[in-house]
């Protein structure tokens, strides 16, 4: 498993660290202070507490493995949460009707390292969540 922790934020840039390891996270860092991210959840995310654990769910095939990941989380009596998409995001029309609050991991990286430094949810999902997922800010919406 590979893990990324926050170091440092000099300036307006976070340094994160990268470690990989066999270990579970189980392992590595007490139960509550562990959450688990998930498309699925009812809790949404509205700010991030350096002093969590955030488990990014991995890249799972929705049309298959629907609610893995918040299945997962419940198996482990961990916290859930996801991203504010629908909070900050409208679904925007495309010729295949298709929308997903599904991310990559890299995505939600993109999300949430953007949010820590920005503070700005609107900055941070315009920061990882592409136009293929059908969603756009509601402030771009109409334009």
């Amino acid at each position: 498993q590979m893990y990324l922790r926050l170091t440092g934020c000099p300036t307006l840039s976070c340094v994160f660290e990268m470690d990989t390891t066999p270990e579970s996270y189980l392992d590595l860092f007490p139960v509550e202070a562990i959450v688990y991210l998930t498309p699925d959840s009812e809790n949404v995310l509205e700010d991030i507490d350096p002093s969590k654990v955030y488990v990014l769910g991995g890249l799972v095939d929705e049309s298959i493995h629907k609610q893995l990941t918040l299945r997962r989380a419940r198996e482990q009596r961990l916290q859930t949460a996801r991203l504010p998409i629908r909070e900050y995001m409208v679904r925007a029309p495309n010729c295949r009707n298709y929308h997903s609050e599904t991310l990559a991991i890299n995505q939600v990286f993109d999300v949430l390292s953007t949010f820590y430094e920005t503070r700005s949810w609107p900055a941070a999902l315009r920061a990882g969540v592409s136009s293929g997922k059908g969603y756009v800010l509601a402030d771009t919406a109409d334009q």
